[in-house]
């Protein structure tokens, strides 16, 4: 019998605003979480370690390509990874599409510290569904 070390599971962070992936990736390190920031969709496909996060933070609306098809991309690649997704512009047909298509929780900004962290506790299967 060895020891096991449980760690937290990598959340990956895509936004096109600067600010934001700063300020949601100091917030989760801060907790605890180990996290990757990218800057646009492509960034984080191409990443050695996008398979194995636990879970994506992203922007609907990026250039090039959205968060909703970013989601799309990943399940077309076979892949289940929880996504949250966070909006400066709420609209609920755009939010009712994502949840339809998977996403466990949408967040419109600003969000607080508790509903960002109940998102991310649902996506990894640690907490009841309360998110919206």
């Amino acid at each position: 019998m060895g020891n096991s070390v449980w760690t937290m599971p990598l959340i990956s962070i895509v936004d096109d605003d600067e600010s934001v992936r700063e300020a949601v990736g100091g917030l989760l390190k801060a907790l605890g979480f180990e996290t990757q920031v990218f800057a646009c969709a492509d960034d984080f496909l191409r990443s050695a370690r996008a398979w194995t996060t636990g879970c994506v933070i992203t922007d609907v609306h990026m250039p090039k390509m959205s968060g909703l098809e970013l989601q799309a991309r990943v399940s077309q690649d076979g892949h289940r990874i929880p996504f949250i997704f966070i909006t400066a512009f709420p609209d609920d047909q755009i939010r009712r599409r994502a949840l339809k298509e998977g996403a466990v929780c949408f967040l419109n900004k600003p969000f607080t510290e508790a509903e960002l962290v109940a998102g991310i506790r649902l996506a990894l299967g640690t907490r009841p569904p309360q998110c919206s």
